[in-house]
């Protein structure tokens, strides 16, 4: 295994499972790569369970993905997290937020900002939330009321650079790209931005390792931090995991939860050694145990460009020899 002069025993990473939708292979690649990268830098690794997506939350899905991981031979330090259990941590956040005018509420529907983003003297995007929507006291102290209402964070018309430490450096415009957005939802629970931010500062998560299509998120988050007083972690985005069609793996592609290759044989040691492929640890599809995987990890030989899961490896993860 190969020595890490950043190693650091005071970091620390979370795995954040969502209940929404049970584990499939993208994810299991990306919780094996922070798994690796805590073990073999020092860091310190806990696990936090997103429930807060109120009626898409699947009953029974947080003790399966707890055990799924647990079963691929990931562990962590401590108890879970999950979110529902104390919302008071969220809404203080959303106070300092209200106090200090980063915030604005919003009683608008998606139809209403659809209608007014699209209208011509609104410029370059139909996806942003216009300025034209601000009320006039955005940008002042105001009282945080849990009504039947969103709450908006005011985006600054400036670029938000993020220094990715495996995508490298990207700028995003997110007042052109996504406008003001929502921080506090009209079902009285914080929105994901916000959520996740108030959870890395409270379970002192130093180093955030998940998929690069949360890049532009990471720009979202890095604004609620700076307006929390808080520094934003280190980044590290990965490549996605593709189906043969070059999109996403999705329901289009079949099931490829975890739990339904396990139905049909999968054991830990194929799973770990197609998902070493992916990492560039292993030339070939070979079982490996979590040893050997962790022996092989580097960093540097991770793709740079999305993984293709083929039909051929479908076969062989499901194969008996």
């Amino acid at each position: 295994m190969p020595t890490d002069s950043s190693s650091n025993p005071t970091a620390s990473s979370r795995l954040a499972p969502s209940p929404t939708g049970a584990l499939h292979l993208g994810n299991a690649r990306t919780f094996l790569v922070n798994w690796a990268l805590a073990k073999t830098r020092g860091w310190r690794l806990v696990l936090r369970m997103e429930d807060l997506d109120g009626p898409r939350i699947k009953p029974g899905s947080e003790a399966e993905a707890s055990e799924l991981l647990a079963w691929m031979g990931l562990d962590w330090a401590g108890p879970p997290l999950t979110q529902s259990d104390d919302l008071s941590p969220y809404r203080e956040a959303m106070q300092h937020l209200c106090d200090a005018g980063h915030v604005f509420p919003c009683a608008l529907s998606r139809g209403e900002i659809k209608s007014a983003a699209s209208a011509p003297q609104e410029g370059a995007t139909d996806s942003a939330y216009p300025t034209s929507l601000r009320p006039e006291t955005a940008g002042s102290s105001i009282a945080f009321l849990e009504e039947d209402h969103n709450y908006r964070f005011l985006v600054p018309d400036t670029t938000v650079v993020i220094n990715d430490h495996f995508a490298g450096d990207h700028a995003f415009d997110l007042a052109g790209t996504t406008g003001d957005f929502v921080t506090w939802t009209r079902r009285a629970t914080p929105a994901y931005q916000l959520s996740v931010v108030v959870d890395d500062i409270r379970q002192d998560v130093t180093d955030v390792v998940r998929g690069d299509d949360l890049l532009e998120s990471a720009a979202r988050q890095t604004l609620i931090y700076n307006a929390l007083g808080h520094p934003p972690p280190r980044w590290w985005h990965l490549p996605l995991v593709l189906g043969p069609d070059g999109h996403r793996l999705a329901k289009r592609h079949g099931d490829t939860r975890l739990s339904a290759f396990r139905r049909l044989g999968m054991t830990a040691p194929r799973l770990i050694g197609l998902l070493a492929t992916w990492c560039g640890c292993s030339s070939a599809l070979q079982e490996m145990t979590m040893a050997e995987f962790l022996d092989a990890f580097d960093l540097d030989r991770i793709p740079r460009d999305p993984i293709t899961f083929t039909e051929q490896e479908y076969a062989w993860l499901v194969s008996s020899s």
